[in-house]
């Protein structure tokens, strides 16, 4: 592996992951106050958690916490005392969600035990008017040829609900034209030939909502086409970070497809009869909510990834959990940080934080010209990359 650059922490002020500890997770916390009519108790909680978590310190979870032994394991005897701004940055982000929950009574015996604090959010996505115009495009998309389906739910999966599923087939030279390309790295061909009569595919999936439904309808295309056999879609066992998706979120978006007109209903009554004959599975893995980047996954899990022909694994945190929460040079090769991973890897991300590996010196250069710095965390850009 190149060498290793240390984890990053959220400690200088003016830096990005200082600002979604100090600014964004606060703003986290009220709207989820405004989302729902909680009780004294949680308004109390969540009052005690915004000081906390911009003023305090880390403090341990109740004796009767449920995943107690894990977040043990995860390292929070060892960070217990500390300021959030002084451990990984990685793990200060994920104990936030997790104390979240802790604060309005997910995990409790009470009458919020299992309400999604951010169900409201996922919901509106689903339902909001540019869901119903993403949904029409699968009309035309259904009359073009399979190949020219396939890359386009592929970019579809990759840029989520700023994905046009016509993806300019219209204009396909339009990225080589760009000064500085949206697709900052483009390995789609290795991709496509992992996924070609592939047995087994694992996608490991990020956001709900507009987010997931491409990854849905990628996902219907690949086992109506007889592409892969079966697929695995990992999501995440309890509400985390605002918008991933759990058990839950899945079911509301093959509903939504199976609810809307025309060639989406068809996709949508595909998937449900996947999920109910087993060529679709959905897993919910503790260590998916793990505050650790996947190279310190347990060994059930990398016997799973290992049994696949390609894991895809889609977004920003992913990334960053699958090569290191670390300050890489952006030219460091992407297979090198992923030579741990028991199985051929891709990773489909929107650029969203600091983290990247893979570039080529001169996509770097031309990125850092028009943009500074700004293009590693503005969503604007985005990357296929595959490790066989």
């Amino acid at each position: 592996m190149p060498d290793t650059p240390p984890v990053i922490l959220a400690d200088e002020p003016g830096s990005f992951p200082h600002s979604v500890l100090a600014e964004r997770h606060p703003a986290i916390i009220r709207q989820v106050r405004e989302a729902f009519p909680y009780g004294p108790e949680q308004h109390r909680a969540l009052d005690a958690l915004l000081e906390n978590c911009t003023k305090g310190v880390i403090e341990p979870l109740p004796a009767t916490a449920p995943d107690r032994a894990d977040w043990a394991a995860w390292g929070v005897d060892e960070y217990t005392g500390r300021s959030w701004f002084d451990v990984p940055w990685l793990w200060s982000e994920s104990w936030f969600y997790r104390q979240l929950l802790e604060a309005v009574g997910y995990f409790g015996s009470g009458p919020w035990q299992g309400i999604d604090p951010f169900r409201p959010f996922k919901l509106a996505e689903l339902d909001a008017p540019e869901t119903d115009e993403e949904l029409a495009a699968l009309d035309a998309l259904d009359g073009r040829p399979a190949d020219e389906q396939a890359a386009a739910l592929l970019h579809g999966s990759l840029w989520g609900n700023r994905a046009d599923l016509g993806f300019r087939l219209s204009d396909a030279d339009a990225e080589s034209r760009d000064a500085v390309p949206g697709l900052v790295a483009d390995d789609s061909a290795a991709l496509r030939s992992l996924l070609d009569g592939a047995d087994t595919l694992c996608l490991v999936a990020d956001n709900a909502g507009r987010e997931l439904v491409p990854d849905l309808l990628l996902i219907a295309h690949l086992l109506a086409r007889g592409r892969v056999r079966r697929v695995i879609l990992h999501v995440k066992p309890y509400p985390y970070y605002v918008s991933d998706a759990t058990t839950a979120d899945v079911v509301d978006a093959v509903r939504r497809l199976t609810r809307a007109p025309g060639a989406a209903a068809g996709h949508g009554r595909e998937l449900w009869s996947a999920m109910a004959d087993g060529s679709l599975t959905v897993r919910a893995h503790p260590f998916s909510c793990a505050p650790l980047p996947y190279r310190a996954m347990p060994a059930d899990l990398r016997a799973e990834f290992a049994a696949a022909a390609v894991t895809v694994v889609k977004g920003d945190l992913n990334y960053r959990r699958l090569v290191g929460d670390r300050m890489w040079s952006p030219t460091t090769p992407f297979a090198g940080v992923t030579d741990y991973f028991p199985g051929p890897v891709a990773a489909l991300r929107t650029l969203k934080s600091d983290v990247i590996t893979g570039l080529a010196p001169a996509t770097e250069a031309a990125l850092v010209a028009a943009e500074g710095q700004r293009w590693r965390t503005g969503g604007t850009h985005a990357l296929i990359q595959v490790r066989p």
